[in-house]
């Protein structure tokens, strides 16, 4: 496992739990904004968690967290994660994946194994505007598909994106909820600026105001039981 990252505690991963978040190396995408690019594309210059180390901590810790959340990077390109997800289940934690979405059938075994309590799908922007936003040039189709997946289990869920100045417009937004159809939650999140993200010349726009924040939101209610704006 390419465990590059642990957080013992945290009260924010997992909505109204408390958890250990670890973060995975690797990723499979190239999104401008990303803050962390060491985690998602250089992960060696990390220092490397061993697998044991975590697994001991969490049957130390598991007492006073409710469970874990795993994170990234990008947690389902990792080739051990079905087995790592296995024996922390066996220590009777709920289990939060965070996933871009792009490998359904990842998310589909982790479902069907009961692997995964709760799963948050980033969609990043409307799809026409995937590339340009993410440096990839991979199918919709795929997030749509985890989407479906996830939405016809009995997993709790929600789908977040991060508001990107010029990438996420009012009309992203429209154009996200035609192509996912109603969903349960949907959380929109401050752009964050401060800092270093893997295209420098992301870092100079300025973040939405809270005004239009709400324009995005009122357009991602038509769409959603649910909807939060995060980070402000």
């Amino acid at each position: 496992m390419n465990i590059r990252g642990l957080y013992k505690t945290s009260l924010v991963d997992y909505p109204e739990k408390i958890t250990s978040t670890i973060f995975l190396g690797g990723c499979n995408l190239r999104c401008s904004y990303c803050h962390n690019p060491d985690l998602a594309l250089n992960s060696s210059v990390l220092e490397k968690i061993e697998e044991n180390e975590v697994l001991d901590f969490l049957k130390k810790r598991k007492s006073l967290i409710d469970g874990v959340t795993i994170s990234g990077g990008e947690p389902t390109i990792e080739k051990g994660l079905i087995p790592f997800l296995e024996k922390v289940k066996s220590l009777k934690l709920l289990i939060k994946i965070d996933t871009n979405g792009f490998l359904p059938h990842i998310i589909s075994t982790c479902i069907e194994k009961e692997l995964i309590d709760y799963a948050a799908v980033d969609i990043k922007t409307s799809p026409e505007k995937y590339p340009s936003l993410t440096g990839k040039n991979l199918s919709f189709d795929l997030i749509l598909s985890t989407i479906d997946i996830i939405k016809s289990s009995k997993i709790d869920h929600e789908i977040r994106t991060t508001c990107v100045p010029g990438f996420v417009t009012v009309d992203d937004i429209k154009k996200i909820g035609e192509s996912v159809g109603p969903v349960k939650k949907y959380y929109l999140q401050q752009f964050v600026n401060t800092n270093t993200l893997l295209n420098s010349e992301i870092e100079i726009l300025t973040p939405y105001s809270i005004d239009y924040l709400h324009k995005l939101k009122d357009e991602a209610e038509k769409f959603s039981s649910f909807c939060s704006i995060r980070g402000i």
